[in-house]
């Protein structure tokens, strides 16, 4: 019998520019668990498109999925592969670039709240020991389908 995992969860305000003059304030989940050590996930609410148009059927939110190195790198330096790019900005503030066939979401972070996220999943499962925890056979199987 295996060990229940671990779970951080950690819901922070976020501020998406919809247009160059129009922001929107966003609840956003932040979540870890220590039987997918690699990965930070972000939920935020779909009930808007990009931009900022209600959608009447849309799920209730749209998780985001990446590496926990990049949340870390990006808090101090512009980082970032592929559809996700993160960058210090002023004030404390961290900027978040989600890129999609849809378009490109621009969000703003309280950087302090973020770095408290990452340290409590490093809590859970300290830097280097994600290697323990992976399950190979399940990753595979959830792979192939």
């Amino acid at each position: 019998m295996t060990a229940a995992p671990i779970v951080v969860e950690q819901v922070v305000q976020a501020r998406l520019y919809v247009t160059t003059h129009r922001t929107a304030v966003l609840r956003v989940a932040l979540r870890y668990r220590s039987d997918d050590p690699l990965a930070v996930r972000m939920a935020f609410p779909a009930e808007f498109s990009l931009d900022g148009t209600p959608l009447p059927e849309a799920p209730p939110e749209v998780e985001w999925v990446f590496a926990r190195w990049l949340l870390a790198a990006g808090l101090d330096a512009p980082s970032g592969m592929g559809d996700v790019h993160l960058r210090p900005a002023a004030s404390g503030r961290t900027m978040l670039e989600l890129r999609s066939a849809e378009g490109v979401a621009l969000l703003q972070f309280d950087g302090a709240q973020l770095r408290h996220f990452l340290a409590e999943t490093l809590l859970a499962v300290p830097e280097g020991d994600e290697a323990l925890l992976l399950d190979a056979d399940r990753a595979l199987a959830e792979l192939l389908g």
